[in-house]
């Protein structure tokens, strides 16, 4: 397993995040915290930065306000954001932190700014969905 992945693994494990599957070769593992609303967060470690990553939902037909309401959203987020994958078809929460200086209260900063957004938000972006 690679210094990088192993650092932080370990402090997922610190953090209670139960780890699903991980691929060490991709330097990548997926968590849950199902009690937070964090279901399938991929943490990807590609030196020089970890990236943290959460399918929140496929963007509906008719968006309406959604991508506006989303950035109005990311104006309050401590960490990450949300943003649209490259072909604009699905909603992820997504943040990046540096590989080299990364300690459990940095990763368990941006993990509990997900859980946050997802209470915080998450009645009303189900309502923006369901179109």
């Amino acid at each position: 397993m690679s210094e990088h992945l192993d650092r932080v693994k370990g402090y997922l494990l610190d953090l209670g995040l139960t780890v699903v599957s991980e691929n060490e070769a991709d330097e990548l593992v997926v968590v849950d915290d199902e009690d937070s609303g964090i279901k399938q967060l991929v943490i990807d470690c590609e030196p020089p930065i970890v990236v943290l990553e959460q399918l929140i939902a496929p963007v509906p037909t008719d968006p309406g306000q959604l991508f506006v309401r989303l950035l109005q959203m990311n104006n309050t987020l401590v960490h990450g954001a949300f943003v649209l994958d490259e072909t604009a078809e699905r909603i992820f929460y997504r943040d990046t932190l540096q590989l080299a200086n990364l300690d459990l209260n940095e990763l368990e900063g941006s993990v509990r700014a997900l859980s946050l957004a997802l209470a915080e938000y998450g009645d009303e972006l189900l309502s923006l969905l369901k179109r």
